[in-house]
């Protein structure tokens, strides 16, 4: 069975890959989940990230949004004690800033989803790369998507950021052709 290249030969990569990269999701809560490890990974490996993300969840309340967006500086201080997430000061801010921002967004427009998947006129977009060093690391879809949330607040979403969301929440499938997700995703 051929896949995409990246995941290599890490068990957690693969599922991942397999399971959860590409997949169209439309489910608010799993898309602030992955809006606030998108930006968590900022300069680190995303299987740093995907390691840490059971304790994200706890650390995060299951990313449930409302809660999230109520955090004190209290609470953001116990967070940057706790060694199972990234304990950057700025990430973490960011994660409650953006709480406040996207509760906005879901007033406004009814849901993050119906916001987000409008970046790409509501369906995703289809590439056909034939090899991962075609994929590009940010496109005019994720810098119209980066430059609107910077508008709306949102921090730690520059574009390719956001592109490594759209790639991962299904807006776009950049599994290689000859991976065998590839057709399934199309």
């Amino acid at each position: 069975m051929k896949r995409c290249l990246w995941p290599g030969d890490d068990p957690l990569y693969i599922s991942y890959h397999d399971k959860e990269w590409g997949v169209p999701l439309h489910d608010d809560q799993r898309l602030f989940e992955f809006l606030v490890l998108e930006g968590a990974q900022a300069g680190l490996s995303w299987i740093t990230i995907l390691r840490k993300r059971d304790n994200y969840r706890k650390a995060f309340d299951q990313f449930d949004v409302e809660k999230v967006a109520r955090y004190t500086p209290k609470k953001i201080e116990k967070l940057l004690q706790d060694p199972g997430i990234v304990r950057n000061r700025l990430k973490v801010e960011s994660a409650v800033t953006n709480a406040r921002a996207y509760l906005e967004v879901q007033e406004e427009f009814g849901s993050f989803d119906a916001y987000s998947w409008r970046f790409v006129d509501g369906a995703p977009i289809q590439n056909r790369w034939k090899s991962h060093k075609q994929i590009p690391p940010r496109t005019k879809e994720s810098d119209a998507f980066s430059k609107d949330l910077k508008k709306r607040g949102f921090k730690f979403v520059g574009s390719t950021i956001v592109y490594a969301h759209m790639q991962a929440c299904g807006m776009v499938n950049d599994h290689t052709v000859d991976c065998f997700r590839h057709k399934p995703l199309s």
